[in-house]
């Protein structure tokens, strides 16, 4: 029997790709974390994208969370948690592992698992260690999900800020003086170690900039100006990370640059300045996100200066082997540009940088995480 005069069922409204937005997570970051996710919530484009929100504890569990954008911003000076948007206080979400299923389960004590569709790309919001740093990139990588930003190399490397050093430092970028103290270098011998700190604080000078080597968001860094203040900063990084970094500090203007991804590659935005915050010793946790120090966007370069920090920001990106987008910031000294670090997956909250960099370049927030989005599902995982 022919099928030609059948009638016909419509054919079906092509599937919006599916984005999970994870934040959260268990480094010192995860507050900055979930504002971010709330503002890139608020971007989306709900007509282009369908959106999952998981939130990861400070414990590590994964939870399923409410789209609720204004419930994750900065309020009465404290940042919000994951477990204030959860669905649930127990159970926990997964990932598939199987590079064939995109498919995200949640599981609840005592409930049989309930399937919540295919996710096409991941948008990994997450600040500083176990998911800035190459490790959920690594998983989403087994997984065989697309992602936004840096894989797992570039990762690893944006988050320690001595192996980003070396990398620069081997692709011909000026970076400033610096010295790193291990973990085994402080169990073994500490009176060492911290003569190690004296002696280049004898060559370089006070004051030191003491920092947790894997941290980000000016999280536990002292700006020390003499040798009474070192123990209290040690103690302060080792807090967050028992690997710590002691730089030199750097006379001169504080530049941002934002990179973006496009179809024809990696482009920078227009520059920013960081003026010297009025009350408090430097751009600290409290300036950038509390007290919202504001920048200058663009920052008043010489046509020449600005060129030549929009090549240094490109060519860090490229020297890391990012992808996506990365926010470089630099020192102008008197001896020119000198890197002071990149950041892979930078905040967007709504008064960060590098969105505001975008935006000054002509690139709106919402376009801003179109394209990245877009750019990472163009991307495939795996070795590239």
């Amino acid at each position: 029997m022919s099928t030609e005069n059948l009638p016909q069922s419509p054919e079906q409204p092509p599937r919006k790709p599916r984005v999970a937005v994870v934040f959260g997570g268990r480094s010192s970051e995860h507050g900055i974390s979930v504002v971010t996710a709330g503002a890139v919530l608020k971007a989306i484009d709900r007509t282009k994208y369908d959106v999952l929100p998981i939130g990861i504890t400070r414990e590590g569990r994964w939870a399923l969370t409410a789209d609720e954008p204004e419930r994750m911003a900065i309020t009465d000076r404290r940042t919000p948690e994951v477990e204030d948007v959860a669905e649930s206080g127990e159970g926990g979400v997964v990932l598939p592992l199987d590079p064939g299923n995109r498919e995200v389960v949640v599981s609840e004590p005592g409930s049989v698992p309930k399937a919540l569709g295919e996710v096409d790309v991941v948008f990994p919001v997450l600040h500083g260690p176990y998911g800035e740093d190459g490790t959920l990139q690594g998983l989403l990588e087994l997984s065989g999900v697309p992602y936004v930003g840096a894989g797992v190399l570039a990762s690893a490397v944006g988050q320690d800020k001595e192996y980003m050093k070396r990398v620069f430092t081997s692709f011909g970028l000026k970076v400033g003086p610096y010295v790193v103290i291990r973990p085994r270098e402080w169990e073994r011998d500490e009176a060492a170690a911290r003569k190690k700190i004296v002696d280049f604080a004898g060559e370089h000078g006070w004051p030191l900039f003491v920092k947790p080597a894997r941290a980000g968001s000016s999280i536990g860094i002292t700006k020390v100006d003499d040798i009474a203040g070192l123990g209290d900063a040690i103690a302060e990084a080792q807090r967050h990370d028992p690997k710590i970094l002691v730089e030199a500090a750097l006379r001169g203007r504080e530049i941002e640059c934002g990179v973006l991804e496009f179809e024809d590659g990696p482009r920078a935005s227009v520059p920013a300045e960081i003026p010297p915050p009025q009350e408090h010793a430097y751009y600290d946790f409290e300036a950038k996100y509390i007290d919202s120090t504001p920048g200058i966007v663009p920052a008043p370069l010489t046509p020449e200066e600005t060129a030549e920090v929009q090549r240094l920001a490109v060519d860090a990106f490229e020297a890391a082997s990012c992808e996506g987008l990365v926010r470089a910031d630099f020192f102008l000294t008197d001896e020119g540009f000198v890197i002071n670090e990149i950041n892979t997956m930078p905040g967007f909250t709504p008064i960060s940088m590098y969105p505001q960099m975008w935006q000054a370049t002509g690139v709106t927030y919402p376009e801003l995480v179109d394209r990245l989005i877009q750019a990472a599902l163009r991307r495939p995982t795996g070795l590239r």
